[in-house]
């Protein structure tokens, strides 16, 4: 699968120890931990994470809630709000950041006098952009969160239509290209076929690694050495 580069190509899904070194070491702020940690731990977008609201997030008397809302006005297409349970990792980032949190928005733009105004999307690209540079990791964008997500529930075997409500895709068609699938998955797959062996069957040699189009070439180069040692 083709790594982002330069801002081209698709985000690519994180590992755990890049997820460990990026929240130890690459984001410098509780903000940007509790920012990127909700997009991570609720799978939303980044525009969805920058606009929360903090009402949505805390009670009044300043608890992180048992779950947050995604309002709809601020979902791609606006198509409903979606309610995510909140995870211990993502509770306690925010209970870091909740003495911090905006009157309106969960993440306030600087200005101390634009309370009304959340941080832009572009603005937490850029705080991304910087953190993996300073850890040393390539091809990951804010949507990485997103896709790492939903990838860590279909591999660990969440129903589509169960994600699909987390994700909030208006179709699984969309889902499912979030999705990425690894050559060890792949691997396992068609080991799997083995359970439709059967009996009977002829003993043969083991398979060779090389592919046969590899295998004529060598043998190919071997006659023409063969060939010039006559000569």
């Amino acid at each position: 699968m083709a790594v982002k580069i330069d801002r081209h190509g698709q985000a690519a899904i994180l590992s755990h120890p890049e997820i460990e070194l990026l929240f130890a070491e690459g984001l410098q702020s509780d903000r940007d931990r509790a920012l990127f940690g909700v997009c991570l731990y609720t799978a939303a977008r980044i525009a969805e994470a920058c606009s929360m609201l903090t009402e949505d997030v805390y009670t009044p008397a300043g608890r992180v809630r048992a779950s947050v809302n995604i309002r709809k006005a601020a979902t791609k297409g606006k198509l409903a709000t979606r309610t995510i349970p909140v995870i211990e990792d993502l509770r306690s980032l925010l209970s870091v950041w909740q003495p911090h949190a905006g009157k309106i928005y969960l993440f306030p733009g600087r200005h101390p006098k634009h309370h009304w105004r959340h941080i832009t999307s572009d603005s937490a690209a850029a705080i991304l952009r910087e953190a993996c540079q300073r850890v040393g990791i390539e091809g990951a964008s804010t949507h990485s969160f997103r896709r790492t997500a939903l990838t860590q529930m279909s591999n660990a075997g969440i129903p589509l239509r169960v994600i699909q409500q987390v994700s909030g895709h208006r179709t699984l068609t969309e889902l499912q290209k979030y999705l990425e699938v690894s050559d060890a998955q792949v691997r396992g797959a068609v080991a799997s076929l083995s359970m439709l062996s059967y009996s009977g069957k002829a003993r043969f040699h083991e398979l060779e690694p090389e592919l046969p189009s590899l295998r004529l070439t060598q043998s190919s180069e071997n006659l023409k050495s063969q060939v010039v040692e006559n000569e």
